[in-house]
């Protein structure tokens, strides 16, 4: 048996939970207190994937890195290529979880007293010295919460993933596409191995929230 798609989707879902890890608990920091319409905004706009389906997120990353599309032209002219290739895959992963990710680390921050923050300004801390000292702090359990989810939907991302990576094996061929194709195929005793395999790490990942949630509480 070919574990090529487990490495992958290992690979992908890490790579994936690193940037929505720091680029989401960024984008809460700067949004969570804001009443401005840009952030109302862009609130929306990263909410967005969470929402739409992945087909159709696939459907505009396509139009977004494909040869014709804006970022495919530009990066077409430095010979780069995004669509059909491992690279597809992490874009389609971060897209699809970075919502999780970002909600998380902006629940964690709304949970802190404001007092905090209001105490720490009167002493004439910088933004940054608050974030770094007091708000990233407290947060960080329901940060890494967030991370743990972002990853577990990073690890099971199908149909963004086949709309812009494909199926190639030993390239794209993540767990979810190598279900399917499985299935396509007839080979029933492929896909229940993949569903068994996605099952566990899946029960793994739920097991490592609920203990982080515990331990939180002083239960173990």
């Amino acid at each position: 048996m070919d574990f090529t798609p487990l490495v992958i989707s290992l690979k992908t879902a890490i790579t994936a939970t690193l940037f929505t890890f720091l680029v989401g608990t960024y984008a809460a920091w700067r949004t969570y207190s804001k009443k401005q319409l840009y952030a109302i905004i862009l609130d929306g706009v990263f909410t967005l994937p969470l929402v739409l389906p992945p087909t159709v997120a696939g459907f505009f990353l396509l139009l977004l890195f494909g040869r014709n599309g804006p970022i495919g032209r530009i990066l077409s002219q430095f010979h780069i290529q995004i669509v059909f290739t491992w690279s597809a895959t992490v874009i389609a992963a971060v897209v699809i979880s970075f919502p999780l990710m970002y909600r998380s680390a902006k629940a964690a921050f709304l949970q802190i007293d404001e007092n905090l923050i209001y105490a720490a300004r009167t002493l004439r801390m910088s933004e940054s010295t608050i974030f770094f000292k007091i708000l990233l702090p407290l947060a960080m359990p329901g940060i890494l919460s967030g991370g743990i989810l972002a990853f577990a939907r990073a690890l099971g991302e199908f149909g963004a993933t086949l709309m812009i990576a494909g199926n190639i094996p030993r390239i794209t061929q993540t767990i979810p596409v190598a279900i399917y194709m499985a299935v396509q195929g007839y080979n029933m005793k492929l896909a229940y191995t993949w569903v068994v395999i996605i099952v566990i790490l899946s029960f793994i990942v739920i097991f490592t929230l609920n203990y982080c949630e515990r331990k939180k509480r002083g239960k173990y």
